[in-house]
């Protein structure tokens, strides 16, 4: 039987984070899936054409993940893709807390709208030299002047140089 997982997210941007959990992710699971989703809650800076490329070319080197957009409930997603397995990166404390509170959500919904087997989360913890990166603090970080290369995958950081998106046209 194939393991299968889908990793859903905003993604704005794609981060060295999130590389770190598909990268490790890709060694458990035969397929992973970066769902790409417009998350109301947030104002996106990238559009969701260029956070589904930016993924895409972040994680080309990695032969068993692929990515495309979600819309609506990630749970209606994975269950019409035949997902059972919905995974989620966490940082620190206070991610472990939000995430829970929305794996028992998805966990609910599932049970509630689809009246079978619950699509279970799995959490992987963020490896400890990229556990600080959020991608609203990169950001803030690029809008302040700072060097961000170290936080992106190279793909990312590339593209946001053509766009001439703040600090990193000027630093060339």
């Amino acid at each position: 039987m194939e393991k299968r997982a889908l990793y859903p997210g905003s993604f704005d941007p794609f981060t060295l984070g999130h590389l770190d959990i598909i990268s490790r992710a890709s060694a458990i699971f035969h397929e992973v899936r970066i769902g790409v989703a417009t998350n109301n809650k947030k104002t996106n800076i990238l559009s969701l054409d260029e956070r589904i490329d930016l993924a895409k070319k972040s994680t080309e080197h990695l032969k068993n993940i692929d990515v495309a957009p979600i819309d609506g409930l990630v749970i209606d997603y994975a269950k019409k893709n035949d997902y059972k397995v919905l995974l989620r990166g966490i940082r620190a404390a206070n991610d472990f807390e939000q995430e829970l509170e929305m794996s028992q959500i998805n966990r609910a919904l599932s049970l509630k709208r689809h009246d079978e087997d619950p699509i279970e989360t799995i959490f992987l913890m963020t490896s400890p030299e990229y556990s600080f990166i959020r991608a609203s603090r990169v950001w803030e970080l690029l809008n302040l002047g700072g060097d961000i290369t170290s936080l992106l995958p190279k793909a990312v950081s590339s593209y946001l140089e053509e766009k001439n998106i703040g600090y990193l046209q000027e630093a060339r």
